[in-house]
């Protein structure tokens, strides 16, 4: 059965000395003068150099060699290099594995640079690394080893040291590495042309589709407006809807009578009219609209197709006839644009004429409107008085021409009869009251006082008859006065029938609305359409806000569905 070998395990091996004695730095050992003597066995401990039979003996005192200020000289300018804590380490372990004995580690970058060895190269720390069971014991353990063992112990040439070392005879090139400092600024350095280059992408992805959505349209449109469309000349009218001079009136129609709300209606309507099929037809029927806008030196999008609709006909109407209502000041503004500035010009007159004859048409009903009901309530007061008046002629011609009158002289007669039979009686009583009265004055009395009465009954019975009954005086009487009160009825109606019809009249002068042209139109002599720059800076505006919605539009819709 075959066995996999084992995974080789490499850690560093450290001399026992090392591991049993903590890590000093400069500071922690002291600096050692001519006159010092080296402690044995102490981390600093070093064998004094010999001495040759011919050189002179040592002085004695605190003067320092020439030597050991040269040392002084070389640690002082290491220590100014700024070696990182991790480089003197590494330098020490180095020191110790070539055997060496620094008293400190930048006394062991000295000794090291001293026998032409860098203790930075990486070479120098993998040859600390063995693999595990090398130089241990048999149960796999690592056994501590000192610097000059570490120094003599060898790999067998049959093993495969990983990661291995390229010989230092083959590379001549410096080394790659970098410091700490320069390698966070060259990563920096990275990341600021990743978003510069991030940048320039999107701006040049931006600047694409501004130029497939904004620049092109907005080119293609100039490009129509400079050398494609068709100019067309305007003509500008304006005209105001008046109302007639008011001879009176009061009321909130006085008030507004003189102004501008007066006839506030009959401008929208006038206006309406204006753009109206209706208006449009008869411009057609006159003056040939769509063969006008049929002709071929008219480019595509104005032209008008052969045989085109009514309803294709009003959408270009509606685009070419431009009418506004000022209600402020009451003016009409009116614009006709055509292809021929003598055809626009007539296109304005004829369209004020249509507009004059409407306001015509509009005044004309209301006042026939008005007149019709003041005519038709004189025409009625005028034949119930008429009634009136024939109803007491045929009453007086069956009658007494006055029954008052005739009642009244009845019972003024009763009145006098009953006085004198009265008198007539007094006297009689006179007579009888006497002792020997004259008797024929009593007799003739007497025969007075008799006819007294009679006629005084027969009066009375003139009287009686006259007030009752079908056919009485009282009753006639009545008849006449109720006709003679319907007569003066019709008449207070008829009256106020002719005030009322002499009112309309003025009212209906004063509803009488006319057109006035304040500015007539005049053929130009230039083109007024199509307004090359303003148009092309609006397209640009116009696709640059569609383009900005649209954006906005789907990073929104984007940032949602991302979330």
């Amino acid at each position: 059965m075959t066995t996999k070998p084992k995974a080789r395990k490499f850690r560093i091996r450290r001399s026992a000395h090392e591991a049993d004695t903590p890590r000093r730095t400069e500071s922690d050992v002291p600096r050692m003068t001519a006159g010092d003597t080296p402690q044995p066995g102490s981390a600093g401990q070093q064998t004094p150099p010999r001495r040759d039979a011919d050189s002179p003996p040592a002085r004695s005192g605190q003067v320092a060699s020439a030597q050991e200020a040269s040392v002084d000289a070389q640690i002082d300018a290491i220590r100014r290099e700024g070696l990182t804590g991790r480089q003197l380490r590494m330098a020490r372990r180095v020191a110790q594995k070539h055997g060496l004995a620094p008293t400190s580690d930048f006394d062991a970058v000295r000794l090291l640079r001293a026998a032409g060895i860098d203790p930075f190269q990486r070479a120098t720390m993998l040859e600390l690394v063995v693999p595990e069971g090398e130089h241990g014991n048999g149960e796999g353990g690592v056994q501590p080893m000192n610097g000059l063992q570490m120094a003599t112990a060898k790999i067998p040439a049959d093993r495969v040291q990983l990661p291995q070392t390229v010989p230092a005879g083959d590379n001549t090139l410096p080394s790659t590495d970098l410091a700490p400092a320069e390698r966070r600024a060259s990563e920096i350095r990275g990341i600021q042309r990743d978003i510069a280059r991030r940048r320039r992408r999107k701006l040049a992805l931006l600047l694409t589709r501004l130029s497939f959505f904004v620049f092109l349209p907005t080119l293609i449109c100039g490009w129509y407006f400079y050398s494609v469309a068709t100019p067309m000349y305007a003509t500008k009218a304006e005209f105001l809807v008046m109302q007639a001079d008011a001879q009176g009136g009061s009321g909130l129609g006085g008030l507004l009578s003189g102004t501008q709300f007066a006839t506030n209606q009959d401008s929208i309507a006038t206006q309406s009219y204006l753009q109206s099929r209706d208006a449009m037809q008869r411009l057609n029927s006159d003056m040939g609209f769509k063969a006008h806008f049929s002709q071929d030196f008219i480019d595509p999008v104005q032209r008008l197709s052969e045989g085109a609709t009514d309803e294709a006909a009003y959408k270009l109407y509606k685009k070419n006839v431009k009418i506004g209502y000022d209600p402020t000041e009451g003016v009409i503004r009116m614009e006709v644009i055509a292809a021929d500035p003598a055809v626009s010009a007539a296109f304005s007159h004829h369209l004020i004429d249509y507009a004059e004859e409407r306001v015509d048409q509009l005044s004309r009903e209301k006042r026939e409107d008005q007149m019709k009901d003041a005519r038709q309530s004189l025409e009625t007061a005028k034949q119930e008085r008429r009634d009136a008046q024939g109803t007491l002629v045929r009453l007086q011609e069956r009658t007494i021409l006055d029954p008052e009158g005739e009642i009244a002289s009845i019972r003024s007669l009763i009145g006098t009869l009953e006085a004198q039979l009265v008198e007539k009686k007094l006297e009689l009583n006179t007579q009888l009251s006497n002792t020997r009265p004259n008797r024929a004055k009593v007799d003739s009395l007497q025969t007075e006082i008799t006819l007294l009465e009679n006629e005084l009954a027969q009066q009375n019975s003139r009287l009686t008859d006259a007030t009752e009954g079908e056919n009485s005086l009282a009753q006639k009487a009545s008849e006449i006065q109720m006709a003679q009160a319907d007569l003066a009825t019709a008449d207070l109606f008829l009256q106020s029938a002719l005030q009322n019809m002499k009112q309309t009249e003025l009212e209906a002068n004063r509803q009488v609305r006319y057109l006035t042209t304040s500015v007539e139109p005049v053929a130009p002599d230039e083109p007024t359409y199509p307004r090359k720059f303003e148009n092309t800076i609006l397209a640009f505006l116009v696709f640059s806000g569609i383009y900005l919605m649209v954006s906005l539009t789907a990073s929104i819709l984007r940032e949602q569905v991302s979330s």
